[in-house]
């Protein structure tokens, strides 16, 4: 196992694109972190550079305390699954295997009992004498991960290893990683888009944007109390719906306002002046009857996806709210509707920083 330490990393390349700035983080011995954002993020530049294979421009990288910073890949003692397998047509599954092991001029029988263990423990053992071309995209993927597996490294780091797999073998594959990890107890790093792989997969989840990180947390904190609006927007499925307005007093009582858009919120909310930004997740939203209070619009469309539909409301002043409701809710298109919020269920945050509010709930 390895801690790895990250401080003040930065990453410009010559044309002065900025893929990493002032990059801290430490992952600890064992966990399983995720490194989660959109394309460009800089997700990817990052595990290269805990790699070796890309170098830093600022800043330091440690492993077991040891600066690593500028030194080569293989000095590292790390092992590396990418999306692309990377493995030897020519090659039998058993010596695509042990290929790493015997760059280190291990004995054969070293050899032979790590690859049959690894094997063992992937569902490989009946197709070590097969080649790449005669497996399919999972088991050619657990083929990869039997190679870094057997070196036991000191730390595994994983490039969007799932995003070939059709969508149930990825399933499938992220249940067998999450397994792996309990079972080898290994530093794991993992780079994704995907945000249910990062929340299913990850002890912890750090969310970047354009290179800069924008939160770290367990995954069900990131989902809860996200530190700004790109993560609450960007974790959770479907997203967060927003809409910008400010908080008012009614009667003595505090409430979130917009064109057509009427909530009561928190007491501790009332002393925040200026616009803000309301942000209430699909799953936080109740569709009733017209006619019950709350915010009314109108259904514009119905998504049935089996364990849940979900719909979208659009409501007067322009603002359109998506809420997932249970299979047995029978709202239609063109129906009036009451969307009924619990105060405990919102979150604001700050209409020019994006920075979360805290609440009295929270």
């Amino acid at each position: 196992m390895a801690r790895i330490t990250l401080s003040h990393v930065d990453k410009r390349y010559p044309n002065g694109y900025v893929a990493s700035r002032d990059l801290s983080l430490e992952i600890a011995d064992g966990e399983f972190l995720v490194l989660v954002g959109p394309s460009g993020s800089g997700k990817s530049t990052v595990l290269r550079m805990i790699a070796g294979l890309e170098r830093p421009t600022g800043g330091t990288i440690a492993i077991v305390d040891r600066d690593v910073t500028h030194l080569p890949p293989q000095e590292r003692d790390i092992a590396m699954v990418f999306q692309s397998y990377a493995l030897y047509p020519h090659m039998t599954v058993r010596e695509n295997m042990a290929f790493g092991l015997r760059l280190r001029k291990q004995s054969d029988a070293t050899i032979a009992k790590r690859v049959g263990e690894v094997g063992e423990s992937l569902g490989l053992t009946a197709m070590l004498d097969r080649k790449p071309a005669q497996l399919s995209g999972g088991q050619r993927q657990r083929v990869a991960l039997g190679r870094a597996i057997v070196r036991e490294p000191k730390a595994f780091l994983f490039d969007e290893p799932l995003s070939n797999l059709d969508a149930q073998l990825r399933v499938e594959t992220r249940a067998e990683l999450a397994r792996l990890h309990r079972r080898l107890g290994a530093t794991m790093v993992y780079v994704t888009h995907d945000q249910v792989e990062a929340m299913t997969l990850g002890t912890r989840v750090a969310v970047l944007k354009d290179g800069a990180l924008q939160q770290v947390a367990a995954p069900m904190e990131l989902y809860r109390r996200p530190d700004n609006r790109f993560v609450a927007s960007f974790i959770g499925s479907p997203s967060m719906n927003f809409v910008q307005g400010s908080i008012t007093r009614e009667n003595g009582r505090a409430q979130f306002t917009a064109p057509g858009v009427r909530i009561p919120v928190p007491a501790g909310a009332a002393a925040r002046e200026g616009p803000v930004v309301l942000g209430v997740r699909p799953h936080d939203i109740a569709v009733e009857s017209a006619g019950n209070g709350g915010t009314t619009g109108t259904v514009s469309l119905v998504e049935p996806l089996g364990s849940e539909q979900l719909v979208y409301v659009n409501v007067s002043g322009g603002h359109d709210f998506v809420a997932a409701v249970g299979p047995e809710s029978s709202p239609r298109v063109d129906d009036a509707v009451s969307l009924r919020i619990e105060p405990s269920a919102l979150h604001l945050f700050d209409a020019s920083t994006g920075g979360r509010i805290v609440l009295e709930h929270a």
